[in-house]
């Protein structure tokens, strides 16, 4: 996401970062700022307890952690996003940084309770898909009333897998905005626990899809849950609260949605594409040159008659529940 990063950057620039030999910026005081502000935050390797101690990332080499102040810090001053709480963390893959990566994965928490994963293998994804088109439709009107574009649910960039042993699970969305004609990747991941769901989301354009799909992998083995927080672990006769919704919803964001779950999610995914699209493809070119990064792959052109409509839920939440004590039960 290199664009809504040097973007929410500039916001920020001073006039002294700006000079003629640049196409109005002076490139050396610029990359000098953005690696200063790099090396001011407290980047992680290898075990990370995350914050509660409910859960832990196991990260391999190269993989980098983000705690949650230097995550909110990422996300409002460097991505310039709107204010707000910080998450647990961010998480990014090997060789990528604040200002030049292919994609970063926002870590989050929903204290919602144990959610049932019963209805997991009879889930049919393609009528799935058509309900959250469906669902979606009417939300357009009110997005645009907003100021905001309008979205657009091509279909699975990456259909959903549940994994019943590990209780995790992934998809991603083909999203089309209508400002933007590049096509944007929303890629979920969730791992289930005995209080909630450990929420991560990569928010990228479609031609990064194989550098995300690579990671998940990676992902997925990393990330488990401590004694007592585990899946397993689920106690109804100590008081458990079970989540409103299961595994279809989890995906679709209906019934989870209205219960607070994917509330403000479309806002910050929406920043973002609002910076993609005043971004100047000059400008992009130089940045990539300074930071020694290869031009994204083109992009496939978006359809000519779009049919279907987005869901609401399109990225990380952007006021995340509070992680639960461990391993208390919740109530």
């Amino acid at each position: 996401m290199l664009v809504p990063a040097v973007i929410g950057w500039l916001a920020l620039a001073t006039p002294a970062a700006v000079a003629q030999d640049t196409g109005g910026f002076d490139s050396a005081a610029m990359v000098d700022s953005m690696r200063a502000f790099e090396r001011r935050l407290a980047w992680q390797t290898g075990r990370i307890t995350l914050k509660g101690g409910f859960a832990t990332l196991d990260l391999p080499a190269g993989w980098r952690f983000l705690g949650p102040t230097d995550a909110r810090k990422v996300l409002v001053q460097a991505w310039h996003n709107p204010p707000r709480e910080a998450p647990l963390g961010m998480l990014f893959p090997p060789d990528n940084g604040v200002f030049d990566n292919d994609y970063a994965i926002v870590i989050e928490y929903s204290h919602d309770g144990y959610v049932k994963d019963d209805d997991a293998a009879t889930i049919d994804y393609d009528k799935l898909l058509k309900q959250m088109q469906e669902s979606a439709r009417a939300d357009n009107p009110e997005r645009k009333k907003a100021g905001y574009a309008t979205i657009e649910l091509l279909g699975w960039a990456e259909p959903p897998h549940y994994d019943r042993d590990s209780h995790k699970l992934y998809w991603a969305k083909q999203l089309q905005f209508s400002d933007d004609s590049a096509q944007t990747l929303n890629y979920n991941i969730r791992a289930l626990g005995r209080h909630g769901v450990l929420v991560m989301n990569a928010v990228a354009d479609m031609a990064k899809l194989p550098a995300v799909k690579g990671g998940v992998p990676t992902i997925l083995a990393a990330v488990d849950f401590t004694d007592g927080n585990r899946y397993a672990d689920y106690s109804a006769k100590s008081g458990d609260k079970v989540a409103a919704y299961g595994i279809a919803a989890l995906i679709a964001g209906g019934v989870a949605a209205k219960a607070g779950l994917f509330k403000g999610l479309i806002a910050l995914l929406i920043a973002l594409k609002k910076f993609i699209v005043i971004a100047a493809a000059g400008f992009v070119a130089w940045m990539r040159k300074v930071f020694g990064k290869k031009s994204a792959a083109p992009r496939p052109p978006p359809p000519a008659s779009p049919t279907v409509l987005p869901p609401p839920d399109a990225g990380p939440p952007s006021t995340p529940p509070a992680a639960p004590p461990a391993p208390a039960p919740s109530s």
